[in-house]
């Protein structure tokens, strides 16, 4: 079992930058591979971003391509998005996301097996 917990969420003009973070817990020896998922309102769940266990593959959505980085620390447990140049269509939710028994590389919720509860990024005009 892996649990998640998102921070760093907020309010932000178009074109400003935030940073999510995402601290993991759970058992000694669990190895997963993260991501990142934004659910609008009225919207389903879609993905932002991945990454695997060792930090070296990384996957995006092409609507955050050259804006966002996932990336996560030395101790594993902690992943981060840092999203650039906001849009007002990047306003969501987003939630954090791990994967421990689903295929590498997955980018949909069915390939993630724990989520956060979300922080809320909202980007005004």
């Amino acid at each position: 079992q892996v649990q998640l917990v998102e921070s760093g969420g907020g309010l932000v003009q178009a074109g400003g930058s935030l940073r999510l973070s995402c601290t993991a817990s759970g058992r000694a020896g669990t190895t997963f591979a993260m991501g990142w998922f934004r659910q609008a309102p009225g919207k389903g769940r879609s993905f932002v971003a991945r990454i695997s266990w060792s930090g070296d593959r990384t996957y995006y959505a092409d609507s955050v391509k050259g804006r966002f980085t996932i990336s996560r620390d030395g101790s594993k447990n902690n992943v981060y998005l840092q999203m650039n140049n906001l849009e007002p269509e990047d306003t969501a939710v987003y939630v954090c996301a791990a994967a421990e028994f689903a295929p590498p590389g997955g980018i949909t919720p069915r390939d993630f097996d724990y989520w956060g509860q979300g922080t809320q990024v909202t980007v005004s005009s």
